[in-house]
């Protein structure tokens, strides 16, 4: 989303890096992809605090996005945390190294990525409307 917001510059999907693996593998954390889409909504809904009307406005519209997010990701894969979403313990030896080479990333991570990559563009379409209509 950092290039879809507009913000082409690499040091914003640098800060998200440590969320794989649910912060840097402790999977009990919440999932890494839903972690990044919370700092992408509060980059994407940033503004000057000089406006506090405005800052407010904003910093509510992050929130509930989230919010809403959250919920809709656990209705759709019933947990949000690494180990609950895909039964791996990450802390033991070798468990990345495992879980890098079984393919599960690609049969369930990307399907949470593209879940919220999905939920993420809505939310801008629901914006655009709201600003139009």
């Amino acid at each position: 989303m950092w290039e879809a917001y507009d913000m082409k510059d690499e040091n914003f999907l640098w800060t998200c890096i440590p969320f794989m693996g649910g912060i840097s593998g402790e999977n009990k954390a919440t999932c890494g992809a839903l972690s990044g889409a919370a700092v992408s909504l509060g980059l994407r809904h940033r503004c000057s605090l000089n406006n506090r009307e405005k800052a407010k406005e904003a910093r509510n519209k992050a929130r509930y996005c989230a919010g809403k997010l959250v919920r809709e990701f656990t209705e759709k894969f019933g947990h949000v945390t690494c180990q609950e979403l895909l039964g791996i313990d990450f802390s033991v030896p070798g468990a990345y190294h495992k879980f890098r080479s079984s393919g599960m990333a690609e049969n369930k991570c990307y399907q949470f990525i593209y879940f919220i990559i999905k939920k993420l563009y809505a939310f801008e379409n629901e914006a655009e409307s709201e600003s139009t209509g």
